[in-house]
């Protein structure tokens, strides 16, 4: 969870082009969701979240941290292609491709979402799953808009 919010908030704008500004009123409901969200699934996992010995070897786990492991690369690489779409300058809709965007229009979402559904499964905590569900909810219709 720390590795992505890292990734997220201090690697993934350093490496964005210039493109459209965002509205103030957006960055804030984006900062204030994740700094609840952040707070919600730290005090979830350090504070009320028990599992038993040998947890980390249980079917659950390495299927939700692969399921995690495999969404992040593919969120990763798909941010990738989508910020070399256009060479400077160049305006325009580009479709992307290569990776994931050979089997789904928005390959970076997929990823996310299989990521936090990941993670969902590996912590096995009502927030989790909540959250997983609120990028469900949040990123297929972002998905939808983009596709269309």
């Amino acid at each position: 969870f720390l590795f992505f919010v890292r990734y997220r908030a201090l690697i993934f704008p350093l490496l964005i082009r210039e493109g459209k500004p965002t509205p103030f009123f957006t960055f804030v409901l984006a900062l204030l969701f994740c700094v609840f969200n952040g707070y919600l699934q730290g005090r979830s996992l350090t504070t009320y979240a028990t599992y038993p010995p040998g947890w980390l070897g249980d079917s659950r786990f390495i299927t939700g941290f692969l399921g995690w492991l495999i969404g992040m690369a593919i969120n990763i690489h798909s941010d990738h292609i989508l910020r070399n779409l256009r060479k400077p300058g160049e305006t325009g809709y580009k479709i992307p491709r290569g990776g994931m965007f050979e089997y789904v229009s928005g390959a970076n979402f997929f990823g996310e979402i299989l990521e936090w559904f990941g993670f969902a499964l590996a912590c096995c905590t009502m927030e989790s799953f909540a959250f997983a569900l609120c990028t469900l909810f949040i990123l297929s219709s972002r998905a939808r808009q983009h596709h269309k």
